[in-house]
């Protein structure tokens, strides 16, 4: 070997979606050797090309080299593909999405068989992975010496964020993200819809959205500074009372404009409940307690 060449962690892939061959070319262009299976054969073909090991099944991948990342359908594809393999002195890294509960019971799935378990959450889609300028990442969380081992090995298709030990912690925070990202969608929604019938081209009101949802995003920190002093009066600029009484305009705006306002009605509905606890002096915060009672 020459002085300069680093030697590269040998990976096992299990599962080639679009997910899962994005990531396999990936390590493939970055130098790992790399053993694949998947359930349709035929998808490792164009693989193999550039290549990658094809096994014939997933226990021979999984025992061609330590580290194995799985990435399939779901927990219950998992259970089957891995059933009756070995997994004595292996790493399993799952990047199948699941929830928090799914990624504990995994992990002592794991630990009973005698490997080390990582959880991973996806930050990305397929075609963010392995371009690091566009942003995409992987929530990790369980074995912490197992992600200390293979932390090179797993950045090279996206960054990495270790959350924790707790091996539920990534799906958590994968969930958490994902579900304000829809909240994101349906605020966005109601306004498009809004304007609809309207003589007002949407792809005039796309950059002013735009740039108000950026505007509106730093919000978060207080939020997450009350919730940790446990103060939701502190800093506040617009008060629960204040907006409560504000909520007919946007629910009668609608009406007038044919539009449904059930994206909105639950939310103003939380915050009216708040109120009603004579919290009116607070931020919008409090709608995080009633949700979690």
């Amino acid at each position: 070997m020459a002085p300069n060449t680093v030697e590269k962690t040998p990976v096992t892939l299990l599962g080639l979606g679009a997910m899962g061959t994005a990531l396999a070319r990936t390590w493939l262009a970055a130098g790992h050797p790399l053993t694949v299976w998947n359930r349709t054969s035929a998808r490792a073909t164009a693989l193999a090309a550039e290549g990658a090991r094809v096994a014939d099944t997933a226990a021979d991948a999984v025992a061609a080299n330590t580290l194995t990342v799985v990435c399939l359908l779901d927990d219950t594809s998992l259970e089957q593909v891995l059933a009756g393999t070995d997994l004595a002195g292996r790493d399993l890294v799952n990047l199948t999405t699941g929830t928090p509960a799914q990624a504990r019971a995994r992990a002592e799935w794991a630990r009973e068989r005698g490997a080390r378990y990582l959880d991973g959450g996806i930050m990305a889609v397929p075609p963010m992975i392995g371009v690091p300028e566009a942003g995409g990442y992987v929530f990790y969380s369980g074995s912490r010496e197992l992600f200390e081992a293979h932390r090179e090995t797993l950045a090279t298709p996206a960054g990495t964020t270790y959350v924790g030990e707790d091996a539920g912690h990534a799906a958590l925070h994968d969930v958490a993200l994902l579900s304000a990202m829809y909240g994101m969608f349906a605020g966005a929604a109601h306004a498009f819809a809004l304007i609809r019938k309207e003589d007002i081209d949407p792809a005039s009101l796309a950059p002013l959205l735009a740039d108000w949802l950026v505007a509106m995003a730093p919000s978060v920190h207080q939020t997450a500074d009350q919730l940790r002093s446990g103060d939701y009066t502190k800093g506040v600029v617009s008060s629960l009372a204040m907006q409560v009484a504000g909520a007919p305009t946007f629910l009668s705006t609608a009406e007038q404009q044919g539009v449904s306002p059930e994206l909105l009605s639950p939310y103003f509905e939380l915050m009216r409940r708040r109120l009603a606890e004579g919290s009116g002096e607070e931020d919008l915060t409090g709608v995080i307690d009633l949700l979690v009672r």
